[in-house]
């Protein structure tokens, strides 16, 4: 067996240290880090970390991105979400595959995770971690030098590449050893723990929810919407985006596209809104106006609104016609 490993660079405290482990054995490293349509920006910002934390450690690292069968395990996983739609150990199984498809490519023999026994309540218990090792057909090849002596041998200890004494049994939540092990060795390029990527977060699971329920013809482009603006599902086949920010407003400015369509204020202030909808209906339009007029500012009685482009439209708006909308698209979309 090569002396030569994978190790998942999240750009967190625990892969860091792990991956440190393994180097002071006088294994030669790459780092691995994967992105993916669904991160948060917490995790954006660790992409930037694994990067940092790959040079401090002295090592190379390639980035992978999930990509649409990814999307398609999301939508369907064999086993089930966690609390909103994070579908963590299909997810893992998912990375683990990859990253063994890669062992072959960069001559590496195993695998070095910074995973922690009892740390994460789906992906990290003893049967689940021993699911993902044979769903992922790398038994005996996953190293996890923080809880490795609370696991049996792997292939590189039983073969002499690593010495197990010097690997940990860590356990829990607890992160004082890793602490500890990052002011011996002065580490310092990684990020806090906590937070987890946005299928973790409920508001936008609701979002997605109702995207992949709706839309059976939906893109990358609509995904990435779920994380703009304020959301109303105006029929089956009918969505509305209405901006909360300068920043959103050029945002949904560039997706003006079929099947979008902007729609913008003309004689009032008020954000940008972005339709998607084939052929909307009056009707449709008239219900993305008055949204539109219930975010904006001095709406005269008879406004206008700007509809794809160059498309104006002046319609009449009572107060409570604009406020009852939004009420009751806002109660159907719970």
């Amino acid at each position: 067996m090569k002396k030569r490993a994978i190790s998942l660079i999240s750009g967190g405290l625990d892969s860091a240290v792990a991956t440190k482990l393994i180097i002071e054995q006088g294994i030669e490293v790459i780092g691995l880090h994967f992105t993916s349509i669904f991160a948060s920006k917490r995790d954006k910002q660790r992409g930037h970390m694994a990067l940092r934390t790959a040079r401090e450690l002295g090592i190379e690292i390639v980035t992978k991105n999930k990509g649409d069968d990814y999307i398609e395990i999301v939508k369907n996983p064999r086993y089930g979400y966690g609390k909103n739609m994070n579908p963590c150990i299909d997810c893992r199984i998912y990375m683990l595959r990859l990253t063994k498809q890669l062992l072959s490519e960069i001559d590496a023999s195993f695998v070095v995770t910074g995973e922690v026994l009892g740390q994460r309540p789906m992906s990290q218990r003893r049967n689940t971690i021993e699911l993902i090792e044979k769903r992922s057909e790398l038994t005996g090849l996953i190293v996890r030098p923080l809880s490795a002596r609370l696991f049996p041998p792997t292939i590189p200890e039983e073969e002499g590449i690593i010495d197990r004494e010097k690997l940990l049994d860590i356990s829990g939540r607890s992160r004082q050893v890793q602490y500890r092990l990052v002011e011996t060795y002065g580490l310092s390029a990684f990020d806090l723990p906590g937070g987890g990527c946005l299928l973790t977060d409920p508001i936008f699971s609701i979002k997605l929810r109702d995207l992949m329920a709706t839309d059976r013809q939906y893109t990358t482009k609509d995904i990435e919407l779920l994380t703009l603006g304020r959301h109303f599902r105006l029929s089956p086949s009918a969505k509305f985006v209405v901006a909360r920010s300068e920043r959103e407003n050029e945002l949904l400015g560039v997706m003006g596209e079929s099947p979008y369509i902007t729609v913008d204020p003309v004689d009032f202030r008020g954000p940008r809104g972005i339709l998607k909808a084939e052929q909307p209906s009056e009707e449709i339009i008239l219900m993305s106006a008055r949204i539109l007029a219930r975010y904006g500012k001095d709406v005269p009685p008879t406004a206008t609104v700007e509809i794809g482009s160059g498309v104006r439209k002046t319609l009449s708006f009572r107060p409570e016609e604009i406020d009852s909308d939004v009420m009751l698209i806002q109660q159907e979309n719970r």
